[in-house]
């Protein structure tokens, strides 16, 4: 059975661009358009790992990650940021709420799947 990978972002293009990458490498893919629908899809999915955005509307991605840290099945689920988003401190805030990594947009597909392969449980 295929790992299922959330992928949270509110822009359609990113979602099926990560989704396109992953599913090739044959992973399973649940897409979400905001930190709320993300935590949703989680109670609605076994989720091996998280991709997110961090600015979002309705709940961020960073205030998603310190909700997820709460919810006992998903305190170690690996959450990569996925974000244009470079500032220290988003940076260091995403750390603090359990983010595992940080990648920035445009991403490249092999880091990206480097990223998955070494983090997905």
């Amino acid at each position: 059975m295929s790992k299922i990978i959330l992928i949270v972002d509110d822009s359609r293009t990113i979602r099926q661009q990560v989704g396109f990458t992953l599913t090739k490498e044959g992973y399973t893919v649940v897409e979400a358009a905001d930190g709320q629908e993300g935590l949703t899809k989680l109670k609605e999915n076994e989720v091996s790992m998280i991709i997110s955005d961090v600015n979002m509307p309705n709940m961020d991605g960073l205030e998603m990650v310190e909700q997820i840290r709460k919810i006992e099945a998903y305190k170690f689920v690996p959450i990569i940021m996925l974000t244009t988003e470079s500032s220290g401190d988003k940076v260091e805030r995403a750390k603090k709420a359990g983010a595992s990594g940080w990648l920035v947009k445009p991403f490249n597909p092999e880091q990206l799947v480097g990223a998955v392969k070494k983090l997905a449980r």
